[in-house]
């Protein structure tokens, strides 16, 4: 079976499942994996069986007999919790429907009061994810006597992205200051207390040419994540050397593959499972991933502050204090975004705890989100997220961004420098070359 948290993927063979008491878990039966050449540039014909027809499939009914309707069809009790928030995360991975479950899940609501933390949160994410505004009132009853800073703010979230937002919003924002006053320098409730300050604010950024200058963090290999603020449309991935030169392609147009930075919850960035944050991570080396989903192709390592040293983030053997300082971050950033706010969400995300959000493939079936813009991109726990397709007839990758990725990154001087992440505007469609064009002018 295999775990998903944070796109951490842990492997263990079945039948008996089990419970991680921070993390929703997806059951996949899967023991195969590649390693990579040291070079890690990989072969095209990379082969994974899970991703066979058959295996897919076979997943997908274990999942929907097993992990949801066995599980839904027990007692909701404290011993039981465990089995129903193993289904509220597979309804999440496939986004399962059925009047059954959905009258489950209605149960469920009802008493989320009375239930323990790590289930509320299961059951809010998925609330999020799969059913906006449906269960505003249970929701906004545990906000009221909410006292733990992350359901209290999962609890606004939901009601944020709800038809409810605008006439709750001064509410929120009252209840949030009260929190805060409570749990002065809390990460999550000064992020969310901005979200809800600029909800209706348009999205107003300095110009992004800065990021793109040779000036920019001299020797350093850059990764740029462009995204809309709608993060359930692609964004578009480009690569800087350690020149300071935008790389191209062997055609000579300047080298992109879009790129997915939503989570399969699409919480926002400052919580757990929440969507990839905006603004700098730490770039430093390649893995191969021993889990299922991620899959075989070569992911490149991302850190957030707080996840690391110092010394580690910034890239700095002399630094010795292990203190962090928001300065230090505040210097990474060209000028005219020094005092652009949404740029540090990085920051805080990980001085909220945030860990392990990585840049890697998919062997995700992505069918599961075919009717969803990002198609055929498939989101995961927070990671960027490269378009992998695998045959389902051989199992054997035939497309794969991420390797595309991993290729130009080494021609660039490798993966040692920083990724960046930022919403370019919020137009809602893909993000394409064209939209980029103009800054690297």
């Amino acid at each position: 079976m295999v775990i998903i948290y944070k796109c951490v993927y842990y492997i263990q063979p079945p039948p008996n499942l089990f419970y991680l008491a921070t993390m929703k878990r997806i059951f996949f039966v899967l023991f195969f994996y590649l390693l990579s050449n040291t070079n890690f540039a990989q072969p095209t014909s990379l082969y994974l069986k899970s991703t066979l027809k058959e295996n897919r499939d076979k997943l997908y009914r274990n999942l929907v007999r097993n992990t949801i309707n066995k599980n839904l069809s027990l007692a909701l009790t404290d011993s039981t919790e465990d089995n129903w928030q193993d289904a509220f995360g597979a309804i999440e991975l496939i986004n399962y429907k059925s009047p059954w479950a959905e009258g489950r899940l209605q149960l469920a609501m009802d008493g989320i009061t009375s239930r323990s933390a790590r289930f509320q949160r299961s059951l809010i994410e998925l609330a999020y994810s799969n059913y906006p505004d449906k269960y505003y009132l249970p929701v906004k009853q545990l906000l009221m006597q909410a006292d733990d800073a992350k359901i209290f703010a999962m609890c606004a979230a939901y009601i944020l992205q709800s038809k409810h937002a605008q006439e709750d919003a001064n509410f929120l924002s009252v209840k949030t200051k009260q929190q805060l006053a409570a749990k002065p320098g809390d990460p999550i409730l000064e992020q969310l207390l901005y979200h809800i300050n600029n909800l209706s604010t348009p999205l107003a950024l300095p110009s992004v040419k800065s990021f793109l200058q040779k000036s920019y963090l001299p020797g350093r290999v850059l990764l740029i994540s462009f995204q809309r603020k709608n993060r359930n449309y692609p964004g578009l991935v480009m690569i800087r050397d350690v020149y300071g030169n935008v790389m191209k392609d062997s055609t000579g147009q300047y080298f992109s593959v879009p790129q997915l930075a939503r989570s399969l919850s699409n919480l926002p960035h400052y919580l757990t499972n929440g969507s990839t944050p905006q603004g700098i991570f730490r770039m430093k080396g390649y893995e191969v991933s021993r889990a299922s989903f991620i899959g075989p192709t070569v992911n490149i390592q991302l850190t957030m502050p707080f996840e690391k040293s110092p010394k580690h983030f910034y890239g700095d053997s002399s630094i010795t204090d292990s203190t962090w300082s928001m300065q230090q971050y505040k210097n990474l950033l060209p000028k005219n975004f020094s005092d652009y706010y949404p740029m540090y969400q990085s920051y805080y995300a990980g001085k909220a705890g945030r860990t392990e959000i990585i840049a890697h493939g998919t062997t995700v079936n992505p069918a599961y989100y075919l009717n969803q813009p990002y198609y055929p991109l498939t989101p995961t726990m927070g990671c960027l997220t490269s378009k992998e397709i695998w045959d389902e007839k051989t199992g054997r990758r035939i497309e794969s961004d991420q390797q595309k990725i991993i290729n130009t990154l080494i021609k660039a001087g490798g993966a040692e420098g920083y990724a960046i992440v930022i919403n370019i505007d919020d137009k809602q469609a893909p993000v394409t070359l064209a939209d980029i064009l103009p800054f690297l002018k």
